[in-house]
């Protein structure tokens, strides 16, 4: 079964840097497009970047542009995301999920996504 397992959250200083991670199972995760996506207290969920099967696209938002970078190893089947520069802005649930099509809509488009990962928690505080 396909599962989706995050981890590296915790608690950063602003201005500190995180690296989250994703480990894929039960299916062929080179193939899939995947994205980060994050949820703050009180808010809905946010698209924050996605890449491509083969890691050869990425795109983001513009919110975490230039601070967060996303890479995959699809040998290890793992997703990443680099965070550098935190801001207490950036405190959220962050999720990881898998985008079947690799021709759908806009990388931040919910509905095009089938499988979500439980979350890790991110806190910038100092």
């Amino acid at each position: 079964q396909v599962q989706l397992v995050e981890s590296g959250g915790g608690l950063a200083q602003p201005g500190g840097s995180l690296r989250l991670s994703c480990a894929a199972s039960g299916f062929a995760f080179s193939t899939y497009g995947m994205s980060w996506a994050r949820q703050a207290p009180g808010k809905g969920l946010e698209w924050v970047s996605g890449i491509s099967g083969a890691g050869s696209t990425k795109v983001y938002a513009d919110s975490v542009k230039g601070r967060f970078t996303i890479s995959r190893d699809n040998t290890k089947k793992v997703l990443y995301l680099q965070m550098n520069s935190l801001t207490p802005e950036d405190t959220a649930v962050y999720y990881c999920t898998r985008r079947p099509n690799p021709y759908g809509s806009a990388w931040s488009n919910f509905s095009d996504y089938d499988f979500w990962g439980q979350g890790t928690q991110v806190t910038v505080s100092s």
